[in-house]
C-alpha cells in the first residue's frame, strides 16, 4: 500500500542543533574514501579521477536534493526508508532500510580497517585487529550515550578534519607557488606528463567509479539526522545546499593539488595520499599530524554510520519490519539496536586478524553496491512522489529539486551504469553477487515473515 508517509512522533527534545546537522552533512563527505580510498581511485584512473569525482558529486547532489524535498515536506523517523514505503510500496521501504543498515555496517568495517592501517605509521609491528577492537569500544560508547553527545563528538571530529583539508590545500598551494618540493617536479604538467590525462584509458576512469562513489557513501545520513534537528525545514536545506561547494573544495581541489605535487604514478596506496605528500617533502611532523587527522576522519565516519543505521533500523522495528527489541530506545538512543550493530562489527576485528591486506578493497566494493542501491531507491521514491502531486502541490513545495526531471534521470542512469560496471570488472563481481544475495535473502524474509506479521 502506498501513500503519504505515516506521521510519527518526532523526538520530544531534538538533540541536534543546526550547527550539528551542518557539520554532520559536512563530515559525511569527508572520510576514509577521501583520505585513503582516493589512492586506489587515483591508481585506477590517473588524473582523470577528477572527472569521476565531479560526476559522482553531481549524482550525490541530485539524490540529496530529492531527499531534502521529501524531508522538508514531511520530516519523519525512518527517513528515506519510510518515503520508499509510502511511494513505492511495503517491500521497497523494508529493503531500503535494511540495505542502508547493510551499507553502514560495511562502511564501518572499511573505516575500522583504515584505522588499523593508519596506526601502522607509528606502530608498524602491532597487529591491525588490536586497533580495530579499541576503536570499536570508543565509538560504541559514544553512540550509547545520547544524541547530544553524538552530535558534539561529530562536531569536534569534523572541525579537525575540515581544518586539516583546508590546511593541506593552502600548504599544497604554497608548495606549487614557491616550488618547495625537492622530491618531484610540481605543477599542472603532472596532470598530463605521465601517460596523459587518461593514462589507463577510459576503462581506467570507469573502474574508479566504484571507489569514488564509496567515498560519497553516507551523505544520505542528512535525512536521518534531520528529524532529530531543531527546525528541520530550515536546517536540512541549508545543510544540503552546501554539497556542491564541499565536493569542489574537499574532493576536486584537494585531489587536484595532490596530483600536481605528486605525479599520479607515485601515489602508492601504502598510506594516505595526504600523508604521502608531506612525507615525500621531508616534513615528518606534518605527516604525523595529518595521520592523526585521517584517524579522526575514520572515527567520525564510524560514529555517524552507527547513528544512521541505528535510527533507520529502529524505524523499521516500529513498523514490525525488524526484530521488536530494536524498537526500544532510552533517552532517544536505540540502545539495543546499537549493541546489536556493535556485535556485528566484531566481524571487522576477525577480518583484520586474518585478511589485513585485502579487507579494505573487499568491503569498499561491497559498500558501494549498498550505497548506490539506497540512492536509487531515494531517487525512485522521489520520482514517484512527484507523480502523485498536482501542479498546485508542486508550487507549494518549500524546497524543490533543480533541473526537474533531467537531474533525477541523470542520477538514476548513472547508478544503473554503476551496477553494469560492477558486473563488467572482475574485481567487483563478488561484491555485486553478495549484494544481490543480500537482496534476495531479505526479500524472502519480508514475504515469509514480516509481511505476514503486519497483516495478521
Amino acid at each position: 500500500m502506498t501513500g503519504e508517509p505515516r506521521t510519527q512522533t518526532a523526538p520530544a527534545a531534538p538533540g541536534l542543533k543546526h550547527r550539528h546537522l551542518h557539520f554532520i552533512a559536512l563530515g559525511s563527505a569527508i572520510g576514509t574514501g577521501l583520505f585513503y580510498g582516493s589512492a586506489e581511485a587515483i591508481q585506477a584512473a590517473g588524473p582523470s579521477v577528477l572527472l569521476v569525482y565531479l560526476l559522482g558529486g553531481a549524482v550525490v547532489y541530485f539524490m540529496l536534493r530529492a531527499l531534502g524535498e521529501m524531508a522538508v515536506r514531511n520530516p519523519i523517523t525512518g527517513s528515506f526508508a519510510e518515503y520508499a514505503r509510502a511511494h513505492l510500496g511495503g517491500w521497497a521501504g523494508y529493503i531500503t532500510g535494511w540495505m542502508f543498515a547493510f551499507e553502514m555496517i560495511i562502511v564501518c568495517l572499511a573505516d575500522l580497517t583504515a584505522v588499523g592501517i593508519y596506526m601502522k605509521f607509528w606502530f608498524p609491528d602491532v597487529s591491525q585487529w588490536i586497533w580495530v577492537a579499541a576503536t570499536l569500544l570508543i565509538v560504541g560508547a559514544a553512540n550509547l550515550a545520547s544524541v547530544k553527545v553524538f552530535g558534539e563528538l561529530e562536531f569536534g571530529f569534523t572541525i579537525i578534519k575540515v581544518g586539516a583539508v583546508v590546511a593541506m590545500i593552502i600548504g599544497g598551494a604554497a608548495v606549487l607557488a614557491f616550488g618547495l618540493s625537492g622530491a618531484h617536479e610540481t605543477g599542472p604538467h603532472n596532470l598530463v606528463a605521465h601517460g596523459g590525462f587518461f593514462p589507463n584509458g577510459i576503462g581506467g576512469m570507469i573502474s574508479a567509479f566504484i571507489l569514488v562513489l564509496f567515498a560519497f557513501g553516507g551523505t544520505e545520513i542528512i535525512g536521518v539526522a534531520g528529524v532529530e534537528a531543531e527546525n528541520p525545514e530550515k536546517s536540512v536545506p541549508r545543510a544540503i545546499n552546501t554539497v556542491p561547494f564541499r565536493i569542489l573544495l574537499f574532493y576536486v581541489l584537494a585531489i587536484l593539488i595532490i596530483l600536481m605535487i605528486n605525479p599520479w604514478n607515485t601515489i602508492t596506496g601504502e598510506e594516505s595520499p595526504f600523508v604521502q605528500i608531506f612525507d615525500a617533502l621531508g616534513v615528518t611532523w606534518a605527516a604525523a599530524l595529518l595521520n592523526v587527522v585521517v584517524i579522526t576522519a575514520a572515527l567520525s565516519a564510524i560514529n555517524a554510520d552507527l547513528f544512521g543505521a541505528g535510527r533507520v533500523l529502529t524505524g523499521l522495528a516500529r513498523e514490525n519490519l525488524a526484530p521488536a527489541i530494536m524498537a526500544k530506545t532510552r533517552r532517544g538512543v536505540p540502545v539495543m539496536t546499537t549493541v546489536i550493530l556493535l556485535a556485528v562489527l566484531v566481524i571487522g576485528v576477525v577480518l583484520n586478524a586474518f585478511l589485513p591486506e585485502k579487507v579494505f578493497t573487499i568491503v569498499a566494493s561491497l559498500a558501494t553496491f549498498a550505497t548506490v542501491y539506497v540512492w536509487l531507491m531515494i531517487l525512485l521514491a522521489h520520482l514517484a512522489s512527484r507523480r502523485g502531486m498536482t501542479k498546485a502541490d508542486v508550487a507549494k513545495l518549500e524546497y524543490r529539486v533543480p533541473f526537474w526531471p533531467f537531474g533525477q534521470y541523470f542520477a538514476v542512469g548513472f547508478i544503473l551504469a554503476t551496477f553494469l560496471i560492477m558486473a563488467w570488472i572482475p574485481d567487483f563481481r563478488l561484491a555485486l553477487g553478495v549484494g544481490i544475495a543480500f537482496l534476495a535473502i531479505m526479500s524472502i524474509l519480508y514475504f515469509t515473515i514480516y509481511r505476514r506479521s503486519r497483516t495478521s
